[in-house]
């Protein structure tokens, strides 16, 4: 059995604007128009009512620097937090708990990635990427009013 990578959350740096870009471009923008560019996120990461974190692999010297596997940012008001995205990519293909999990959540699998994740013994395992639709195809009627004040 192949131990489990360690995975790291932390805030995100300035330095990973441009994988978070493309990770939302390939993974949660897909077919939908390219928004979160690296300029984009650069400009969420700076922004003080915004928070950005990552998940990554930790670094062969156990530091949090090593491959992103996924992200998550929101914006945060007085009141409301929006989500406004969150990937998390992968698990490995035979983590049958993870994936019947997963499955029970409303995802299902996309891409066998073959030799994804490599033991310490040199043996090979793919990686099965998820995917869950969070909204149905076509535009999203807006239902939100505000809320009603004593006054009105």
């Amino acid at each position: 059995m192949t131990p489990p990578r360690a995975i790291t959350i932390r805030l995100a740096e300035p330095r990973d604007a441009q994988a978070i870009g493309m990770m939302s471009r390939d993974f949660v923008e897909a077919g939908l128009g390219w928004k979160y560019d690296a300029a984009r996120v650069l400009r969420a990461i700076r922004d003080r009512e915004t928070l950005a974190v990552v998940a990554c692999e930790s670094g062969k010297s156990g530091t949090s620097r090593g491959a992103l596997t996924g992200f998550a940012i929101m914006e945060v008001g007085d009141e409301r937090a929006h989500l406004v995205l969150l990937a998390v990519l992968e698990l490995r293909a035979g983590n049958d708990a993870a994936r019947r999990f997963y499955r029970a959540m409303g995802f299902y699998e996309t891409v066998l990635v073959p030799g994804y994740y490599r033991s310490g013994e040199g043996r090979k395992e793919g990686a099965l990427r998820m995917l869950r639709v969070l909204r149905a195809p076509g535009p999203v009627p807006y239902t939100w009013r505000p809320p009603r004040t004593e006054d009105t």
